[in-house]
């Protein structure tokens, strides 16, 4: 029934029209109506208050790739949505759906620099160097069900991305007579056959084949799906830059990750494979090594580039055999196609899985580090004692290397997705990714943190004590950004400079916002605190006290500099 009520209301149905249940934001006085919105269909939808807007977006954004819809964000104008911006870019760059909502000033003030106004549009400005898909205004409420359902459907097809829709202040609070549109699903994309058929000549006479998937658009049968594929091709498998869920880490076919701190041996294989199939990353700088892993932007190895944007295809590299599909859709198509009789590179295959072996040995590290805490052994426990559906997150730093080398992910093959990082390198996004992953989903979440990383969105924790979310953080406490540091020591040894921090005491901060807290200084004493946490119906913050020295998995501070001053 088409009843007249406000337009925040209205907002509001429209999401909900849309299969949306939980929306992050902090209230500002510019969006009011859509706040009265959320009070009243609070049977329907949850709005999840959050303590600064660059908490909200990460939430969002970690929404986003839980569910494969649009993580949706609420934030007021000005520095409610510059704030937000961190979360939006990490989108963008992470190819995650998700819909910023901007409350904005009254019209009647617009273009006169009126009190945190910004031009949105100039700001987020959408193009492949921008923050977002698209930038609108909704000047007409009776439009509002068209630009929303517009934002769903830019935020999902194509290469996925953040959509930003502007709401001004007075468009909200006028009476409305319109009624939301049916909820938009994603196009499914299927390969061109011609296509497939020149990837499975290529396929066909390869050498040293290598298959790295990434990227977003996955889903658990996906992933069944190309574990098929790779099972009937015998083919070594890698998983892109913090999409290490994509295939079983524990497979025969696994060979590793490709990215920050990317395992040598595993550098050397994609350097050597003469044709590699990549499904679904964008083969971004970090994942890339800078570049130089498969060259650009004509590869020495012949790619066969899968991906859902047919603007992302050459855009970077030049394919031999370019396909734009969906992931759902190319996984099975790769399915279909009929492998050799007699696979060539038996071997090639099994140095690559030894290779990756060999680097999750922590006896293969060769490097003593000193202090009483063993980090290989700490992941390890966690492996022990997770589940395998449990959600683990980071944010940026050296730090975050520790799992990424150490931790073997189930992933989609477990049913649903496990990893949520960033691959934009942001700070401060673990915290509330995880609080974002315990209230949606329930499940078991495991935050890794630096104390730098932590401080910046640590007191997300209040807003999961708040709305119920449950989370263990794993805090490494050095005094350090230790990323900074370690650049510092190699590019100028000994100088250090705004790299040191002074800390608070992180239990009591913990303590203070509701959690329980504890502090570690010996490995023994791992074990039985993640039993503790695990058991404790509240969250949990385990801060372990590291020395600054161990820095990498692969090297301590002080080698680093003796071999930048030698």
């Amino acid at each position: 029934m088409n009843t007249p009520r406000i337009a925040g209301h209205l907002l509001v149905e429209c999401l909900i029209a849309q299969g949306v249940t939980h929306a992050f934001g902090v209230p500002g006085e510019s969006y009011l109506a859509v706040l009265d919105g959320f009070h009243a269909h609070a049977d329907r939808i949850r709005l999840v208050v959050n303590r600064q807007e660059g908490g909200a977006s990460f939430m969002a954004e970690a929404q986003g790739k839980l569910t494969g819809r649009p993580g949706i964000c609420f934030v007021t104008r000005g520095p409610g949505a510059t704030n937000a911006s961190i979360g939006l870019h990490t989108a963008f760059q992470d190819s995650t759906p998700m819909i910023l909502f901007v409350g904005d000033v009254a019209s009647d003030a617009r273009d006169r620099e009126a009190f945190q106004e910004v031009d949105f549009a100039s700001f987020f400005g959408p193009s492949t160097k921008g923050m977002a898909k698209r930038v609108e205004r909704i000047d007409d409420p009776r439009r509002i069900p068209e630009y929303v359902a517009r934002a769903f459907a830019t935020a999902m097809n194509g290469r996925p991305g953040p959509v930003v829709l502007v709401l001004p202040e007075d468009m909200l609070t006028e009476m409305v007579q319109a009624e939301p549109l049916p909820r938009v699903e994603a196009v499914q994309m299927a390969p061109d056959p011609e296509a497939m058929t020149r990837l499975h000549r290529h396929l066909l006479n390869a050498q040293r084949p290598l298959v790295i998937a990434g990227g977003s658009g996955w889903s658990p049968q996906a992933a069944i799906d190309l574990q098929r594929f790779a099972e009937q091709w015998q083919l070594p498998v890698v998983n892109a830059f913090r999409f290490q869920d994509c295939f079983d880490n524990h497979h025969a076919l696994y060979a590793g990750d490709m990215g920050l701190g990317i395992n040598p041996a595993l550098a050397q294989r994609i350097k050597d494979s003469d044709v590699i199939l990549a499904v679904g990353p964008r083969l971004g700088e970090a994942t890339n090594g800078g570049y130089v892993l498969v060259e650009a932007p004509v590869p020495l190895q012949k790619l066969l580039h899968i991906h859902v944007s047919a603007e992302e295809l050459g855009r970077v590299y030049q394919p031999v055999v370019g396909v734009c599909a969906s992931m759902g859709a190319a996984t099975r198509a790769l399915k279909a196609l009929e492998p050799p009789a007699n696979v060539p590179w038996a071997g090639w295959v099994k140095a690559c899985q030894d290779d990756y072996l060999a680097n999750v040995d922590p006896a293969n590290g060769g490097v003593v580090f000193p202090g009483s805490i063993d980090m290989p052994a700490l992941i390890h426990t966690l492996q022990k004692h997770l589940p395998a559906d449990a959600v683990l997150t980071n944010g940026a730093g050296n730090f975050a290397s520790w799992l990424h080398r150490f931790y073997r992910y189930t992933g989609w093959a477990s049913g649903a997705k496990t990893q949520l990082a960033p691959t934009n390198g942001a700070m401060g996004y673990g915290v509330p990714a995880g609080v974002a992953a315990s209230i949606l989903t329930g499940r078991t979440v495991l935050t890794i943190a630096g104390d730098g990383d932590f401080l910046m969105n640590g007191q997300e924790l209040a807003t999961a004590v708040q709305h119920g979310g449950k989370t263990i953080v794993l805090l490494l406490n050095n005094g350090t950004y230790g990323t900074i540091r370690m650049h510092q020591e190699r590019e100028y040894p000994a100088h250090v400079s705004g790299s040191d921090l002074n800390n608070p005491d992180f239990c009591r901060l913990a303590e203070a916002y509701g959690y329980a807290a504890e502090r570690l200084t010996r490995t023994s004493e791992f074990e039985p605190a993640l039993q503790r946490a695990l058991a404790n119906p509240r969250g949990t913050l385990i801060e372990v006290m590291l020395d600054p020295e161990v820095i990498t998995t692969r090297g301590t501070l002080s080698a680093i500099r003796n071999r930048a001053m030698s």
